[in-house]
């Protein structure tokens, strides 16, 4: 068995030549979410990984083994709620009031700008549908967020230089014009939509 014991997050400073050579693994997110785990590669070699406590392995990862070889890391494709806003009787704010939500009920969450996927839950389900949002099962990988306390792998400093200085001067008061909330649309057998 051959050990790996260093990550490198997304691949940083790898030449895309030496990424395309390397063996894969293909992993679902339980297991991305250990820090020691064995797994088989896609060379055949057995893989013991042992990573400080807390490191989470996201997809695009690249694993370091003892030898100096490197493996890929994809996210494994699996069942999934992806969640989306309804364009005919809602917005794309739904999906921000659903992602509050989700967070309250401490739930495993992947934030895109068009959509939301969890894990599968049928009250999670019945609870988006009741909120306008159409929610489908898929098969994908899953890369949810890590919170704000996260440790290990991929954490973000707030220690670097933005390229511009802040300026905590308040802002102009501008009138916001507010348009009222669409009539409520029930979602359901009969509505019309394919949800």
């Amino acid at each position: 068995m051959i050990q790996v014991s260093k990550l490198l997050a997304q691949g940083a400073g790898l030449a895309p030549v030496l990424l395309k050579r390397a063996a894969a693994v293909t992993l679902d997110w339980d297991t991305r979410q250990k820090s020691r785990f064995q797994v088989a590669d896609s060379q055949g070699r057995e893989l013991g990984v042992f990573l400080p406590r807390g490191t989470v392995v996201r997809g695009g990862d690249v694993l370091v083994a003892e030898d100096g070889s490197l493996v890929r890391v994809v996210a494994a494709p699996q069942a999934l709620l992806r969640i989306t806003a309804c364009t005919a009787h809602g917005s794309p704010f739904d999906l921000v009031r659903a992602a509050y939500h989700l967070g309250n009920r401490h739930v495993q969450i992947e934030l895109k700008p068009d959509h939301l996927k969890i894990e599968p839950d049928h009250v999670l389900a019945d609870m988006l549908r009741a909120m306008h949002l159409i929610v489908n099962e898929v098969e994908e990988g899953f890369e949810p967020e890590g919170g704000a306390y996260a440790a290990g792998g991929h954490g973000h400093e707030h220690s670097h230089d933005h390229g511009h200085a802040h300026d905590h001067k308040p802002a102009a008061k501008k009138t916001i014009a507010i348009q009222a909330a669409p009539a409520p649309h029930v979602h359901g057998p009969g509505c019309g939509h394919d949800h």
